[in-house]
């Protein structure tokens, strides 16, 4: 078979799964309810719990807090589904629950939801990129750049940078504003600004009950782990070794989704407080199905569960990979695009 043989088997195969995974698409009501509540309440408990320790044990506050990250985490996943019309089958409910959990998760809704279904389309296409995605440049690109570029561009993709200051600065300053949409009409900036102003409101009501030390060791705490948890799990759906990229002629939109998306492995607790988003590779083909019924096809379809794995130690060397090599077709690190430069 000739290489482009392959690859029309493989848009083949992509599309095949489409076409399978479009039986599970439709949601339960009842479990919708029951997984918003059981991530709802104990989020908010939790909350409480912190309030409560301020007055004797600040440590405890911030401990509390912390750990209600992970729920926050789950609440942005159900947000998350929401956007994809996927948790309930009235549009209308799954977007107000989608706007008032994007108050708790510092993202306007339907500026994100925007933005997101810009990522499904154009994931893994060279040619598009910039909206919803980790900039990956190319070698090429990179060595095209001025000493001044590149050094910008490692800047950005430091862990301390990608995981550390970028998802305070993403959550709580850029997502401020409807970048991106600036022109695209009234309605997201009355997204934006309708959530900046309930977080005003949620932050005047903590200080009136705990004080200032409420935001600092309790709100700020919990949302800043949230925004790490969340831009790292983002990170390895797609930033991973054998990832795809390709130009617009030769993109195809099914076989990015599935060939581009990892299988993120993870233990049984932090799967459940994911909601499950690690089947990314699925959750990309057919994004219209719920999270909670991504375990089903996996049980239903070994071939899937076997796809795209990526297990937490894996993920960790992908911190690593910078640059797209098209040559290889993979990612690598900054140090062997020096030495395959040195030896070309």
């Amino acid at each position: 078979m000739t290489s482009s043989d392959i690859s029309a088997a493989q848009v083949r195969s992509a599309k095949h799964w489409v076409r399978i995974l479009a039986k599970y698409r439709e949601p339960s009501t009842r479990r919708s309810i029951f997984e918003l509540l059981v991530t709802i309440v104990p989020f908010t408990l939790l909350w409480g719990l912190a309030l409560a320790a301020l007055s004797f044990s600040p440590w405890l506050a911030l401990g509390i807090a912390i750990l209600n990250g992970f729920f926050l985490v789950r609440l942005f996943c159900i947000q998350h589904d929401c956007g994809h019309a996927s948790f309930f089958h009235s549009r209308k409910a799954q977007n107000w629950v989608g706007r008032c959990l994007g108050v708790l998760t510092l993202t306007p809704y339907d500026v994100w939801r925007r933005t997101h279904s810009i990522h499904h389309a154009q994931h893994g296409n060279l040619d598009e990129r910039g909206i919803g995605d980790v900039l990956t440049l190319t070698v090429e690109e990179y060595h095209g750049r001025s000493r001044v570029g590149r050094l910008m561009y490692r800047l950005y993709r430091h862990p301390l940078v990608l995981f550390g200051l970028g998802p305070s600065y993403l959550f709580l300053l850029q997502n401020r504003f409807p970048l991106g949409l600036m022109r695209s009409g009234k309605r997201y900036w009355i997204s934006a600004m309708g959530t900046n102003a309930m977080i005003v409101l949620i932050l005047a009501v903590m200080i009136w009950l705990g004080g200032l030390q409420s935001v600092l060791l309790i709100y700020l705490p919990t949302v800043i782990v949230a925004a790490t948890l969340g831009v790292w799990l983002f990170y390895v759906q797609h930033q991973f070794e054998e990832t795809h990229w390709a130009q617009a002629e030769t993109w195809q939109l099914h076989h990015a989704a599935l060939a581009g998306s990892s299988h993120y492995v993870l233990p049984r607790p932090l799967r459940w407080l994911s909601a499950n988003i690690g089947i990314h590779h699925v959750h990309h083909l057919y994004s219209r199905i719920p999270f909670y019924r991504l375990p089903e096809i996996l049980r239903d379809h070994a071939d899937l569960a076997v796809a795209q794995r990526l297990t937490l130690g894996e993920s960790l060397r992908s911190v690593n990979l910078h640059l797209w090599d098209d040559k290889l077709k993979r990612l690598i690190s900054f140090s062997e695009a020096r030495r395959r430069c040195s030896t070309a």
